[in-house]
């Protein structure tokens, strides 16, 4: 399911970042601020908006490569070629992470996140094998309620 998130606070995002093995820096605080206070997963260019003129785009992609790589994000590519960001749960890392479903909105290209009991999945015969761990992406596509 997907958790409600409560908002970290300075000091348990530069904790997260420090104990991650990576360097505590303004501009990745800002990043984790703000997707901590996301709801959905969000692009390199909405938080690239959303933090200018602060931090140029280059500053924010490397920070959310670097974020990414230390285990604090998943990136998730919803089938438009955009990579879309947002925090990992705090009690699971990499290959043990559940990943939640996404539902994308055809019309206007929303994504909203999912809780988990939206779709079950089974393992069955002649089914891929990385269905049993959860190794897949879910993403459920229809019209929102804006654009229905």
């Amino acid at each position: 399911m997907v958790r409600p998130r409560t908002t970290p606070s300075l000091d348990e995002l530069r904790e997260k970042i420090r104990a991650s093995g990576l360097r505590v820096t303004s501009p990745r605080v800002a990043v984790l601020q703000r997707l901590s206070a996301a709801t959905s997963p969000v692009t390199h260019g909405e938080l690239a908006e959303a933090l200018a003129p602060q931090w140029d785009r280059a500053t924010i992609y490397r920070n959310l490569t670097d974020l990414t790589e230390a285990g604090l994000l998943r990136r998730t590519d919803v089938g438009d070629h955009v990579w879309r960001f947002e925090l990992r749960a705090d009690d699971v890392r990499s290959h043990e992470e559940k990943r939640h479903p996404h539902f994308v909105c055809d019309e206007c290209g929303d994504v909203q996140c999912l809780p988990d009991e939206i779709v079950e999945l089974h393992s069955t015969r002649g089914a891929p094998r990385s269905l049993k761990g959860r190794e897949v992406e879910i993403q459920l596509k229809g019209r929102c309620d804006r654009c229905a």
